[in-house]
């Protein structure tokens, strides 16, 4: 009796070291997500409240707004302009 007991737990404690492929298999019936593309981040309206002030489509206004802000966020340049 004690061997049995022994053996299942054993057995038990070995399966629980195997490792199963997390892949999720796809029947062919299924469809694939088909999302739409993302789009650029400069053919957006800039946020209402303000933070923005690009023009949408104009990548070289969006990027000035940007470095803007990242300045903005920079400590050293925020302690040295007061």
């Amino acid at each position: 009796m004690k061997r049995i007991l022994f053996l299942l737990i054993a057995a038990f404690a070995l399966s629980a070291c195997g490792e199963r492929e997390q892949v999720i298999q796809q029947q062919p019936s299924e469809k694939r997500y088909q999302g739409k593309n993302d789009g650029k981040p400069w053919d957006n309206d800039p946020l209402a409240y303000g933070s923005g002030k690009w023009s949408k489509g104009d990548r070289t206004s969006w990027e000035t707004q940007i470095k803007t802000r990242q300045q903005g966020q920079n400590e050293d340049k925020r302690i040295y302009q007061q």
